[in-house]
């Protein structure tokens, strides 16, 4: 694959090839190393695995092989690994069956629905009420491959309710084709449609009004050079019948989209306006258009006016959530046909509380009368109700220390929400309209896991520059603090993307059915206290959020939770480059650290499809300042020779288009050289998976097995069943 070069930036030397690097990590494969330096920014970068960066090398695929063999052999051995396996596989496919991604229509309500043990989540419909009993399958992607090759990556159901959109996708690609459906028959209706989906900027369909034809995203394609492949996202639109490769561009780069255009398309309330909003990116910096057909697309609002979601109500007034002079948020409101932003009214004003806005998920709700606005307080969600105009009429009732993923209206002007909390499954409320009150409804998941022995407290970590960051802890009543105690502290800090209470379910309670201690922080890059609280941990800022974790670590072991020998450190793909960055900077904090699909040699990210469009929240080295910057935490730039370093589980798919397993690859071969503790520094790669983001359930437990049995073996824990299956 061709890719963007960095010779325009770096002077590239490569000399003898030395094939005498034998790994310190006692057992691990020996890997060779290649002298190869970089000139950035003027200062001299070595980068002697360089070569491990290309996965059709066959040298490449041999290297990989051999540690997964590696990884493999010391896993399987674990005595307690067959067990946790067993037992995770029971409490797994005896959970009930779940749903979610609720999208009503018009006499039904289209839904995701998982059933284990199947491999994957199917398309189902159910009726007006959401009652599960009436589920009707509409798409089974087991049924196109019994071992979880495919995956649903998104639905966008018509107006009228009688057609639906589908996106799928192989071997957790998350690379996907458009499928059209009839919902009477379930038969397909139209040719599959390639292109529309990928990491990089995702993908979205929004139906006309009639539901004769949608607007879809595709990328390029072999329209443009494979450099290109996975860039310019654009929006066409396809009439049903028709030929898709002659369908219409209606907005791209034409009009100015970047490079990295994210592009999400909305028609919830079955307008003749369909809304395509455009994120620069993954910085959190959005555009929005109006788009109809016979007319040219309109932008009412440009990155820098600071509207961060928007929505079109069946009032045909633009709703939207404004962060122009307000970090926190606020609502305003605009009329459709004169779609000016200086006449906009602000109906919910900023307030110490912040307003969600999630990418891709519907952060305000319109019924035919009321608007609902998702808040988050340092963690735990909130749902302010008001009419139209911005009139409080009060808050959705939650339970206390709880997430709330979705806000869904109904025709009656009821709307269904979801609920999570760390120790409950998620289930679904019905907010009456007539009443003003909530009750609990069928959509609920039961678990054979329970946690009566169970609480959680938040306590709170103090920074190094005195930020108060809430550490979020899942342990048994009564758990002494003695510092004895096998400890998990799990964080992500990026994108403004928040930890909000889930349920932590079965891995959880094995680990605690060891003695163990689970902790979530709520660690700056997040947006628990909302854009600030994001900002204060993305670019030139980035140092703050392994200062945050660390800090929270620390906390743990000075409450007397653990200590360094009982405690390990948990993330994945941006939690990835945490554990690498707390790792290198802390190297004795921890005695294990599990990392999935971690980026890691910060200097080289940018090169990748996706590592361009991550370059809003990192920074480039392009830049002096960011490359600096970039540079002072870069993990696989900071491991240093003959360091005491934590065992280590690194996990990363084959097929992975969010992150480029090379980093992992880079990052294992640079460790088990350097490390001299006598752990173990495990790769293990996955042949039938990428980013994580579709993969079969099978593939889901492995790697649960793998990281409880790792744990258990690193922090001195035994395993025994709490409850054997009955004797016969």
């Amino acid at each position: 694959m061709r890719r963007p070069s960095v010779h325009a930036f770096a002077l590239v030397t490569v000399l003898a090839v030395p094939f005498a690097a034998f790994a310190a990590d006692q057992g691990a494969p020996p890997t060779p190393t290649v002298d190869v330096k970089d000139t950035i920014q003027g200062t001299t970068i070595t980068d002697p695995y360089r070569w491990l960066e290309n996965a059709d090398d066959p040298k490449v695929k041999a290297w990989s092989d051999a540690q997964n063999a590696r990884a493999r052999s010391y896993l399987d051995a674990l005595p307690t690994r067959a067990g946790i396996k067993s037992k995770l596989t029971q409490l797994i496919t005896q959970t009930s069956s779940a749903f979610y991604g609720l999208d009503p229509r018009p006499g039904v309500v289209f839904a995701m629905f998982n059933d284990p043990p199947k491999q994957q989540p199917m398309l189902v419909a159910l009726n007006e009420n959401a009652d599960p009993d009436s589920r009707r399958v509409l798409l089974d992607p087991n049924a196109l491959d019994v071992k979880g090759g495919f995956a649903i990556d998104w639905f966008v159901p018509s107006p009228d309710g009688s057609k639906v959109a589908v996106s799928l996708s192989q071997g957790g690609s998350e690379d996907g084709t458009l499928h059209i459906y009839d919902v009477a028959t379930g038969k397909e209706i139209e040719a599959p449609i390639p292109g529309v989906q990928y990491p990089t900027a995702g993908g979205s369909a929004a139906w006309t009004h009639d539901g004769n034809g949608f607007w879809y995203t595709r990328f390029p394609g072999d329209e443009r050079p494979e450099i290109d492949r996975h860039f310019y996202q654009q929006v066409y639109f396809h009439k049903l019948g028709d030929d898709w490769t002659k369908d219409a561009l209606v907005l791209g780069s034409k009009q100015g989209l970047p490079r990295v255009a994210e592009i999400l398309l909305d028609n919830r309330a079955g307008n003749e306006t369909v809304l395509a909003s455009v994120q620069k990116g993954d910085g959190g910096e959005w555009e929005h258009w109006l788009v109809k057909p016979g007319a040219a697309p309109v932008r009412f609002a440009k990155f820098e006016d600071r509207i961060v979601s928007a929505t079109i109500g069946a009032d045909n007034f633009i709703y939207a959530i404004s962060r122009g002079g307000a970090p926190m948020g606020k609502v305003i409101k605009l009329a459709l046909d004169k779609p000016v932003l200086t006449s906009a009214n602000v109906i919910v004003p900023e307030s110490q509380v912040a307003i969600v806005t999630k990418e891709g998920a519907r952060s305000l709700t319109l019924t035919k009368d009321r608007l609902f606005v998702h808040d988050i307080i340092g963690g735990p969600s909130q749902v302010r109700v008001f009419d139209h105009g911005g009139v409080a009429k009060g808050v959705l009732p939650l339970p206390e220390i709880a997430g709330v993923d979705e806000v869904e209206p109904l025709a009656s002007g009821d709307v269904l929400y979801s609920v999570s909390t760390f120790l409950r499954p998620r289930y679904y409320a019905r907010w009456s309209a007539a009443t003003g009150k909530a009750a609990e409804t069928k959509l609920a998941v039961t678990s054979p896991v329970t946690f009566d022995d169970t609480e959680v407290v938040r306590e709170f970590a103090v920074s190094k520059d005195g930020t108060k960051i809430p550490v979020n802890i899942v342990r048994r009543k009564g758990t002494k603090l003695d510092g004895a105690n096998p400890t998990v502290l799990y964080g992500y800090g990026g994108y403004g993307v928040s930890q909000e209470p889930y349920f932590v379910g079965p891995r959880a309670r094995l680990f605690l059915d060891g003695g163990g201690v689970y902790a979530v922080a709520n660690i700056r890059g997040g947006a628990e206290y909302g854009e600030k609280w994001h900002l204060e941990g993305n670019l030139l800022k980035k140092q703050n959020v392994f200062d945050d974790f660390y800090a929270a670590a620390q906390h743990l072991i000075a409450r007397g939770y653990t200590r360094p020998e009982k405690l390990a450190i948990m993330g994945g793909s941006n939690g990835g480059l945490l554990m690498g960055a707390t790792v290198t900077q802390h190297p004795d904090l921890a005695r294990a650290v599990v990392s999935s699909v971690g980026i890691y040699d910060m200097l080289r990210v940018e090169l990748d499809p996706n590592g361009e469009f991550n370059v809003t929240e990192f920074g480039s080295v392009k830049n002096p300042a960011q490359f600096k910057a970039l540079y002072a935490y870069s993990p696989y730039h900071h491991i240093k020779p003959g360091t005491n370093y934590p065992a280590m589980l690194l996990m990363t798919g084959a097929n992975d288009g969010r992150v480029n397993p090379m980093q992992s690859r880079k990052f294992t071969a640079a460790m088990q050289a350097a490390t001299k503790s006598n752990l173990p520094v495990l790769l293990r790669t996955s042949a039938t998976s990428g980013h994580g983001i579709g993969s079969a359930l099978s593939e889901k437990i492995d790697q649960q097995a793998d990281m409880l049995g790792f744990l258990y073996d690193q922090l001195g824990m035994s395993w025994t069943d709490p409850t054997p299956p009955p004797t016969r």
